[in-house]
């Protein structure tokens, strides 16, 4: 594999984890839910389309070779995108608050 392919591959499983990360904060507001197969059938499901969306793409850029780092990539950004995202979503929850503050 060349190193243009490489980086293509790691910069793609950097950015991966990110999305990850975006999606599995969606779907953690699903797994309070009351009825525990829903939970188990949702968490199956999410976990499969992920990992299968992952190497369709892999496969795309490089013919499927998937190498350690690239996983360790995917779990860089899966927590850079934990960070970012949690920072983003509370910086939101204040602008709200100061905007209802403002109101009254």
């Amino acid at each position: 594999m060349t190193i243009k392919l490489q980086i293509i591959s790691i910069v793609f499983s950097f950015i991966f984890g990110i999305f990850f990360s975006i999606l599995t904060d969606i779907n953690y507001k699903y797994l309070f839910s009351k009825n525990l197969v829903f939970k188990i059938i949702f968490t199956f499901i999410y976990i499969i389309d992920a990992a299968l969306v992952y190497f369709l793409f892999i496969k795309k850029i490089n013919s499927g070779v998937v190498h350690s780092y690239f996983l360790l990539f995917i779990v860089v950004g899966f927590i850079i995108g934990q960070l970012k995202f949690k920072k983003y979503v509370n910086k939101l929850k204040n602008c709200l608050k100061s905007v209802n503050n403002r109101k009254k």
